[in-house]
């Protein structure tokens, strides 16, 4: 993989996904509970005229539309996660997760339909830190770094 271009802060990180699916009618989401979901709903929201499902881990029953309601993107009813375009979240490459790398492949094939897009998603280069980017056939993979501080009186 090549570099693309680079980016500053979480609307450019936003805009640069919402880029990359622009042709697309559906995005599949895929991640962990708690960790990537508010993410998958973020990315959702910059995207909500498109139809969007949430995968949990790596069991396809859990397939849930990501909406829009008065309090923002949430997890609503069963969907069909067959997708043109699938993300996978970096959350799952992350230690703490134990999740196999081919079980989220095989999800891939079950999920991403012929000519399908690969989306990686991350903050913190987890892919590339995991070997993920090694194991699974992205087509693409958005990285963030967050810089911070803390400031007290």
């Amino acid at each position: 993989m090549k570099l693309e271009r680079e980016f500053t802060g979480i609307t450019e990180n936003l805009l640069a996904f919402r880029e990359e699916v622009k042709d697309a009618d559906k995005v599949t989401f895929i991640g962990m509970p708690g960790v990537c979901s508010p993410f998958a709903e973020l990315f959702a929201y910059v995207i909500r005229n498109k139809e969007a499902v949430f995968i949990t881990g790596t069991n396809i029953e859990t397939a849930r539309k990501i909406e829009m309601t008065p309090q923002g993107m949430q997890f609503g009813e069963t969907a069909d996660p067959s997708s043109a375009v699938v993300a996978i979240l970096g959350g799952l490459a992350m230690p703490k997760s134990n999740i196999d790398p081919e079980a989220v492949n095989e999800l891939i094939d079950k999920v991403i339909q012929d000519d399908g897009k690969l989306l990686g998603l991350c903050y913190m280069d987890v892919f590339r830190e995991a070997g993920w980017h090694e194991l699974l056939d992205f087509d693409c993979i958005i990285n963030a770094t967050l810089n911070g501080f803390v400031l007290k009186k």
